[in-house]
């Protein structure tokens, strides 16, 4: 047990800055006087108590975390932490079960935004905060945020930053030091977080839900305040700032980070993956309005656009709020924006899927094999950026891209087995993988996971974590080659 004491002593800190983060709810709680301080209590008071347990516990067991250390503290904080973020949903709402409750906070730090609740619009302002809050702290990566603390307690974080951060990320050292990169794309987070909660409250919604949208939007989550989602404020200008903070999120925070440090939008034209990007979304939006139109699916073409257009970057994004019962449209619609979600959203964003870096990579392999089957001596380097991909990149790239289709599957195949509909299936497996949220079927947007039973939940909070660590990361913890020392 000793040498995982590096590991648990750093998880003993992070639990213990958790605890510290739930006083802000509590503080909103105790402020507007909503009925929930109680739960933050007891909950801050049990997280606080186990981080520090933990942490004295093995604090003599303190040094630099490695490589195997960084892979472990990560899987280990994914799973643990939604058992802590859980509390307060507990306390508050007695008949939810722990089995619901681990997967709402899993949900919320995973930034996938399913849902087994309901009722959401009556619930304390505090409560619907915490759960949205949770999407703004995973949103960038909590991980990520601790790295820059970290330091300041003794314990190295570039190994525990390297196998949190997805994409580019990880090669690119923005600044010298790992803890001030840390803290310059929260910086950066926090500034666009603040931009679109001003912008929503000039849109129209009352600032508490200015807010608490604000931090779903930004770490593209999917949490609302209401059982209708955004749907329920029934705005156009809401929508159009909903969309432009949800692209913006939807790309590298890397590239945002360059374009405020270097005060130029250089960066913006710089990288590969915003061309294809928006390529994508444009193209999708155009092909499924025109593919409505003539079912009527809408009263006119502006309004079919309107909600295309919505939606497409909603999912695409991975952001997840719906202002519109899109299972309602034809299953070709339907399969196409669940599958955009799939590989859209940028690397280094706080989107999910395989991301687009890695799409424009697997687009350019195929295409090089079928050159070289018309001409078998030809050079075709596989080139992203104006520079040449090595092999190593791309075959990480194929492997990665098969275990992610290989997971889909598998656990399409469980949740089958254990009694679901295979749209159903299928679409949440896809959407937790994804940390999408709304899938088609039972867990579409006009419903919610609520009816699904104990053991389908905790394999789709298995594969929201699964997801949200890019599936190597937490395989790799899995594998008993792991633990032989």
């Amino acid at each position: 047990m000793r040498p995982f004491f590096p590991t648990l002593n750093a998880l003993g800190l992070m639990l213990g800055l958790f605890g510290a983060v739930m006083a802000f709810p509590l503080a909103v709680s105790w402020w507007l006087d909503d009925g929930a301080t109680y739960a933050y209590d007891e909950a801050i008071a049990i997280t606080l108590a186990a981080g520090f347990l933990l942490w004295a516990a093995t604090r003599n067991g303190r040094r630099d975390l490695r490589t195997r250390d960084g892979f472990l503290l990560v899987a280990g904080t994914w799973v643990v932490t939604p058992v802590f973020a859980a509390l307060p949903l507990l306390f508050y709402l007695p008949g939810l079960s722990f089995t619901d409750a681990y997967f709402e906070a899993a949900s919320g730090l995973t930034t996938t935004g399913a849902t087994v609740l309901t009722g959401l619009d009556t619930l304390p302002i505090s409560i619907n905060l915490w759960r949205t809050f949770m999407h703004w702290i995973g949103g960038m990566g909590v991980i990520v945020l601790m790295v820059a603390v970290l330091p300041l307690l003794g314990i190295g974080g570039r190994q525990l930053f390297k196998a949190e951060a997805p994409g580019p990320l990880k090669e690119t050292g923005l600044t010298p030091r790992i803890a001030e990169t840390a803290k310059g794309l929260w910086t950066v987070y926090l500034l666009l977080t603040v931009a679109c909660g001003f912008s929503l409250w000039a849109a129209g919604m009352a600032p508490w839900e200015a807010l608490i949208h604000s931090f779903t939007i930004t770490g593209l989550g999917g949490f609302s305040s209401k059982d209708a989602s955004l749907g329920y404020f029934n705005s156009v200008p809401v929508e159009i700032v909903t969309m432009v903070f949800a692209l913006l999120a939807g790309l590298n925070y890397a590239t945002h980070f360059l374009v405020w440090l270097r005060r130029s939008l250089q960066p913006y034209a710089a990288d590969p993956e915003i061309p294809w990007f928006f390529a994508v979304l444009v193209l999708s939006t155009a092909m499924i309005t025109l593919f409505l139109l003539p079912s009527h699916a809408h009263a006119s073409p502006a309004e079919t656009l309107r909600y295309v257009s919505f939606h497409v970057v909603s999912i695409a994004t991975s952001l997840g709020l719906a202002t519109y019962d899109y299972t309602l449209w034809p299953m070709f619609a339907q399969l196409w924006i669940l599958f955009l979600g799939s590989f859209a959203p940028c690397s280094g964003s706080t989107g999910g899927g395989i991301k687009m870096i890695r799409a424009i990579m697997l687009y350019k392999q195929v295409y090089r094999e079928v050159i070289r089957s018309l001409h078998p001596r030809a050079e075709a380097p596989v080139r992203v950026g104006g520079a040449n991909v090595s092999e190593t990149v791309l075959h990480a790239v194929l492997g990665f891209s098969f275990l992610y289709m290989v997971s889909i599957v598998a656990l399409t195949l469980v949740l089958t087995a254990s009694g679901l509909d295979v749209v159903t299936a299928f679409s949440a497996v896809v959407a937790c993988i994804n940390n999408t949220g709304p899938g088609l079927g039972a867990v579409g947007p006009a419903g919610n996971y609520q009816g699904l039973g104990d053991f389908q939940i905790w394999v789709l909070s298995f594969t929201m974590i699964l997801g949200r660590l890019e599936i190597f990361t937490l395989l790799v913890v899995l594998t008993p080659s792991f633990w032989r020392r």
